[in-house]
């Protein structure tokens, strides 16, 4: 597909199966960052996402800032609802995590800390739309 584009999701069947065909086309390398509501179903697609990858007990990083995850390849994830200030993420490392050409990067709640993340990005908006579906706005930086 070519970005931007956006998508409606009815179901959960229906974010799993978007989460799984976008994730299709991902290569190491690659920071993908999710911003939405509290409860949009970041965590969610990047568990449907991850299974494609042959990873298949994910867990939200909110405490934890970032699980990293071995599969098909290797995966961070991070959440930085809970996170500070940008300090804390120059504290863990965060650039090298991002320049890690063998790994592929998911961030919930980037929007938080937008002017930490890298140039080259996707991002996916996800909008609870008023009859609970989901849209998601995909779109690279």
């Amino acid at each position: 597909m070519e970005y931007p584009f956006t998508l409606i999701a009815r179901s959960e069947e229906d974010t799993a199966d978007i989460a799984r065909s976008f994730v299709s086309g991902l290569v190491p390398g690659t920071v993908v960052v999710l911003n939405g509501n509290l409860g949009s179903g970041k965590t969610f697609f990047i568990k449907k996402a991850l299974t494609r990858f042959g990873i298949e007990s994910v867990n939200s990083p909110t405490f934890a800032i970032v699980n990293e995850y071995r599969g098909k390849c290797k995966i961070y994830h991070f959440d930085f609802y809970r996170i500070e200030s940008s300090g804390e993420l120059f504290d863990i490392g965060i650039n090298d995590y991002f320049n890690d050409d063998d790994a592929i990067t998911f961030i919930e709640w980037g929007e938080l800390y937008e002017e930490i993340l890298p140039n080259k990005r996707i991002e996916i908006k996800i909008t609870i739309n008023n009859d609970f579906s989901r849209k998601f706005e995909f779109s690279k930086k």
